[in-house]
């Protein structure tokens, strides 16, 4: 079996007036782990599709409301055919952790890359690279994109780990 997961930075919060910057995706089979990130022109239907095929399952975080919608409305791909959707925001609330997926991490012990991030401070990263070339801020850009991604599956195996000691 083939997962995959999956975050988006974009320059806001609605796809008819806001764009995708970085489309990042780690995909998983037999314990070996891929990671890909897409940036500017990079996000086609072509290439989300090239990465995202065979996968079985795909794991998100808010992604039924947000990613997902963003991804089909802004380049067309429309992921939820074919495979598995968890949304690992529904996961947390069932099991009583609410909040975003940056305080879920703080809750749970999860450390990042690029502390103290936000989306805010992706779109600010994102016009620093776009207005300025500025290169740093893109690597910072896509280190917390890939923060995001890794932490999905830290995420999903601490919450498969809870169930583990709730079925004892």
């Amino acid at each position: 079996m083939k997962k995959a997961y999956l975050d988006i930075e974009t320059t806001g919060l609605s796809p008819v007036s806001s764009y995708i910057t970085v489309v990042g995706i780690m995909t998983e089979e037999e314990g070996k782990c891929s990671k890909y990130q897409l940036y500017g022109d990079q996000i086609t239907y072509d290439a989300i599709d090239n990465i995202m095929h065979q996968v079985d399952v795909l794991y998100t975080f808010n992604g039924a409301r947000f990613d997902l919608p963003f991804i089909k409305q802004s380049v067309g791909n429309n992921l939820l055919i074919g495979r598995k959707h968890i949304d690992l925001m529904y996961s947390c609330r069932k099991r009583g952790l609410k909040g975003g997926l940056k305080s879920i991490e703080k809750m749970l012990g999860i450390s990042r890359d690029v502390e103290g991030g936000n989306g805010y401070m992706a779109v600010r990263l994102w016009w620093q690279y776009i207005n300025y070339y500025d290169e740093n801020a893109l690597d910072k850009l896509l280190r917390y994109n890939m923060d995001d991604v890794y932490n999905l599956k830290v995420l999903d195996e601490k919450l498969r780990a809870m169930d583990d000691v709730d079925s004892i």
